[in-house]
This record gives structure tokens, C-alpha cells and sequence, in this order.
């Protein structure tokens, strides 16, 4: 039987298990694989205990809450992004939600109000972008958390004649300063940028690159080369920063 919440007066699933947070994103295609153990909820009253390869989170969810993925019964997209940013970091959070906006998902972070992880879900709305990779947006974070001013995210870039030279993963247009992810590991792919590069290049744009090398052990150097280009392009003038991001 369906039961009622306490606190919200919904109505609750029945006492079955649903996947949660660590399979999810992956059922959800936010993620291109799941990592670690698989989460599952649980209603609060079972005896289920977490063990090896399987985390118990016991949470009632109302019946809006749950839907059916493959067979299997998960949370929903809205539900699942508000359940990330209460048990991954804000990066990891905001990939999802990056994958969510690239889709056209919206999401109400309002109808969570009051509820753990409503507030980062709702500031990391605020930054979500179509960004195309979980590294896209591992670097926009970290140019953010900086305090960096955002750049826009896939932006077509043109020469002074009009014709399209390239899509940025970064891009400050007012320096027209293009930053990008280099996650390219064969000849073929390596040989494209380089081509890519020299037409930017070539139509004044300036390119800054960066290895998941960088982003995960030098992040202090990636945050300087992009100040630094800023700063360059705007004659000197301190740049004018959003404030650290504390989602």
C-alpha cells in the first residue's frame, strides 16, 4: 500500500527498493558509466543493511519521485540531481546537471525547497551549462571556484570575414580567449585540434589547452594561465571576479 509522507503529506511509494544515487545518473545518461557501489532506497523502516558493492539509503519518497528506467524502478532526473548534490561533491553534482541542460531537462530546484541539497541544487542550477564532457565541466568549475568571471560554454566562434572556424569549450569573448580540454589520445584526433588551433589562431582568437593532467594535479597553474590571459587582454585592468563559488 501507498502511505503518507509526514512532513510533505505525499503520497509515498510502497515498501520496494528503487536505485539510487550510484547507479542513477548512469540509468539517467548523465554519466557515461556508474562508479563505486550500488546505492539503493529503501523506505526508513527496512532492515536492509549496506555491505560490500551495495549502500542502504533509507529516505520515503513520494510516488512523483520514482519512474521506470530499463525495467528498473529509479528516481526520477529532478530527484536524483537533488539527491547528488547531498551525497557527491558540487562538481560532481553540476556534471550531472551539465548532462541534464544539454538534454533540455529543466529542472524546479523551488519544489525541493526545504529538503538536504536544495540549496546547492538550487545555486548549481544558476551555473548549469551544455557543457559535452564530465572534464568540460571539471574545468569551468574550477575556473569558477577561483572566482573567475564564467565563460560561455560551446560557443561558435567566426573569423572577421563571418566564417565559422571552430566551437570553444570555454570561451571569454571580450578577451577572445578560447579555453579548451584537451582529451585527445590518437594521432587522428590530436592532428584535428592541431588543425583546429592554427584557424583560431590564424583568426586572432588566443587558445589555452589543458590535460586532465592539469585540472586534477596543476589546477593552481590553469587558474593563473586564464587570469593571467585576462588580464593581458584587458589592458592590464584587474579582472572583476563573480565571488568563490560555495555550492
Amino acid at each position: 500500500m501507498y502511505g503518507r509522507s509526514r512532513r510533505h503529506g505525499d503520497e509515498v511509494c510502497p515498501p520496494r527498493r528503487c536505485s539510487w544515487a550510484g547507479r542513477r545518473p548512469c540509468f539517467h545518461r548523465l554519466v557515461d558509466q556508474a562508479v563505486g557501489a550500488v546505492e539503493v532506497g529503501v523506505p526508513a523502516r527496512t532492515q536492509l543493511r549496506s555491505r560490500e558493492g551495495l549502500s542502504i539509503w533509507r529516505c520515503d519518497l513520494a510516488a512523483v519521485e520514482v519512474t521506470r528506467v530499463r525495467g528498473l524502478r529509479v528516481t526520477t532526473i529532478s530527484r536524483t540531481l537533488l539527491d547528488l548534490c547531498v551525497r557527491r561533491t558540487a562538481v560532481e553534482a553540476l556534471i550531472a546537471l551539465d548532462a541534464a541542460t544539454r538534454r533540455g531537462v529543466r529542472v524546479d530546484a523551488d519544489r525541493y525547497k526545504g529538503l538536504p541539497g536544495a540549496a546547492r541544487l538550487r545555486r548549481l542550477v544558476q551555473v548549469a551549462r551544455p557543457a559535452e564532457s564530465p572534464m568540460e565541466t571539471r574545468l569551468r568549475w574550477l575556473l569558477l571556484a577561483a572566482g573567475l568571471p564564467e565563460p560561455a560554454v560551446q560557443a561558435d566562434l567566426h573569423d572577421a570575414k563571418g566564417r565559422f572556424v571552430g566551437r570553444a569549450d570555454l570561451y571569454y569573448a571580450r578577451a577572445r580567449l578560447v579555453v579548451e580540454f584537451d582529451g585527445g589520445n590518437h594521432r587522428e584526433r590530436l592532428v584535428s585540434d592541431d588543425r583546429r588551433q592554427n584557424l583560431l589562431m590564424g583568426a586572432d582568437f588566443r587558445v589555452l589547452r589543458f590535460t586532465a593532467a592539469d585540472v586534477y594535479t596543476r589546477p593552481e597553474l590553469v587558474v593563473t594561465q586564464v587570469r593571467d590571459a585576462l588580464v593581458v587582454a584587458s589592458g592590464g585592468l584587474r579582472i572583476r571576479a563573480i565571488g568563490r563559488n560555495r555550492a
